[in-house]
């Protein structure tokens, strides 16, 4: 499991740890995540870690509704028991987006998931009007 003093480690109302990040900044110190989810426009890097991609332009929402939501609740159970990281390019809006929707997977209403994030996680996440909309009408 990842430290709730660890940097960028969000933790849910449940107690469940998810680590979010930036990819252009390097890896953080501490051990790898066991799974990952990144949200980025292109294919990632390659890791040693199990990863799931989904097409998710910057500033934008996924290409794949569906496929979104299998990954999203994918994470949330994973992180019951594994070191779950959600990455995007800058560590915020997409990352920010997807942590508010772990986060209603989590129990806490849409309507307050994007404020929970951004108190417990970063004061910028969830960066545009349609993030903070698909975050309220996530379930």
């Amino acid at each position: 499991m990842w430290e709730p003093t660890m940097a960028g480690v969000l933790r849910l109302p449940s107690g469940r740890l998810v680590r979010g990040r930036g990819l252009r900044r390097p890896l953080p110190e501490g051990p790898a995540p066991t799974f990952a989810l990144y949200l980025l426009g292109h294919e990632p890097p390659p890791v040693t870690w199990e990863t799931r991609w989904l097409r998710w332009p910057d500033f934008w929402l996924p290409s794949d509704r569906t496929a979104t939501g299998d990954a999203l609740r994918e994470a949330w159970v994973r992180a019951e028991v594994e070191r779950v990281e959600i990455a995007c390019g800058g560590g915020y809006g997409r990352t920010g987006t997807a942590l508010a929707c772990l986060a209603v997977l989590d129990g806490v209403p849409g309507h307050e998931a994007v404020a929970y994030v951004r108190q417990h996680y970063a004061r910028r996440a969830v960066e545009t009007p349609w993030q903070r909309r698909f975050v309220s009408r996530f379930q």
